[in-house]
């Protein structure tokens, strides 16, 4: 209409597809190129430093030796004090996982079946802990776990001590039922169950969120339709809302797992000298122990458990969230 003639038609052919191809592939990498060098920066380049002082050597003066290197630090591995803070720092993440899980999913599962209005206060609600410092959040429950906080004049008005003393004092032949965590549920301060309470509540959203994302994209007419044909409640969810909400619940456990194996602060402010995780023994090879190698290896340990969980995560169809 302006007089402009249209550009030639190029004629579609296998070279002219390719090249199409490669251009987009170069405009993608472009794009990502910031992110490239951020992760190489900070993330593969320190783990690559990491991994070559594992196999670096310790030495006399308390240094360490580049040159050399060896398995030694890999071997202490198997040593009885590394094997038990290894499995009770497993056992809290475990723990911690499972009861994430456990107060997540049927929360996760309320907010997405609400209407839109009330979905997103919910969400907002459910986010606000973010807004806080991870640091002063635990030293917050620290507070509130204190001898003189509200949790012991929580147990004082339930009578939830006189119970405990009752449950303690039961025949031995009886107490092997009892969890070992319920003497220190009056005082949980200092001990495991003070960790895991704080470890909980510190990374519960990473598990609402995932599980909410992958509730609120299930039909819900097929739960109806579960019900139509006589299916319980119970037989729903196992047979229905679980299978199609498993991305969900992979993705929230692997996000409350990692980070609860391998914290620091929550244990170090809840569970002082007396509950030594891995982080913590990590920190102390490093700052106090002043042996590297020993302590990269347990980084590298720590970091092929997370790498590990990422993968079964993206095999699991992690991909979909």
């Amino acid at each position: 209409m302006n007089g402009v003639a249209p550009p030639p038609a190029v004629e579609a052919s296998p070279e002219t597809e390719r090249a199409a191809l490669r251009a987009d592939a170069w405009r993608g990498f472009l794009l990502a190129a910031p992110a490239y060098v951020y992760l190489m920066v900070f993330f593969v380049v320190p783990l690559g430093i990491v991994t070559m002082y594992s196999f670096a050597t310790r030495n006399r003066q308390g240094g360490t030796d580049l040159q050399g290197w060896n398995l030694d630090s890999y071997a202490r591995l198997d040593e009885p004090i590394v094997r038990t803070i290894l499995f009770r720092s497993l056992w809290l993440a475990v723990v911690t996982t499972v009861i994430c899980l456990v107060i997540a999913y049927p929360f996760a599962y309320f907010i997405a079946t609400r209407r839109p209005a009330v979905r997103n206060v919910m969400l907002v609600f459910v986010m606000i802990p973010f807004w806080t410092n991870f640091l002063v959040r635990n030293y917050a429950w620290r507070v509130i776990l204190e001898n003189d906080g509200i949790w012991n004049d929580a147990v004082d008005a339930t009578g939830t001590d006189t119970l405990v003393d009752w449950l303690l004092g039961l025949p031995h032949w009886i107490q092997w039922a009892i969890p070992n965590w319920i003497e220190h549920l009056p005082s949980p301060l200092f001990s495991e169950v003070g960790i895991v309470l704080g470890l909980v509540y510190g990374f519960l959203p990473f598990m609402i969120l995932p599980l909410y994302a992958a509730i609120e994209r299930i039909d819900l007419s097929l739960i109806e339709a579960s019900r139509d044909l006589y299916a319980s409640g119970r037989q729903t969810l196992r047979r229905v809302l679980i299978p199609l909400s498993m991305p969900g619940i992979v993705a929230g456990s692997i996000l409350v797992f990692v980070p609860s194996l391998g914290a620091y602060v929550t244990p170090q402010i809840l569970g002082g000298d007396k509950e030594t995780l891995l982080g913590s023994y990590i920190v102390v090879q490093f700052l106090t122990a002043r042996n590297w190698p020993f302590g990269a290896a347990l980084s590298v340990v720590l970091v092929a458990v997370m790498l590990l969980a990422t993968r079964i995560h993206f095999r699991s169809g992690g991909r979909a969230l």
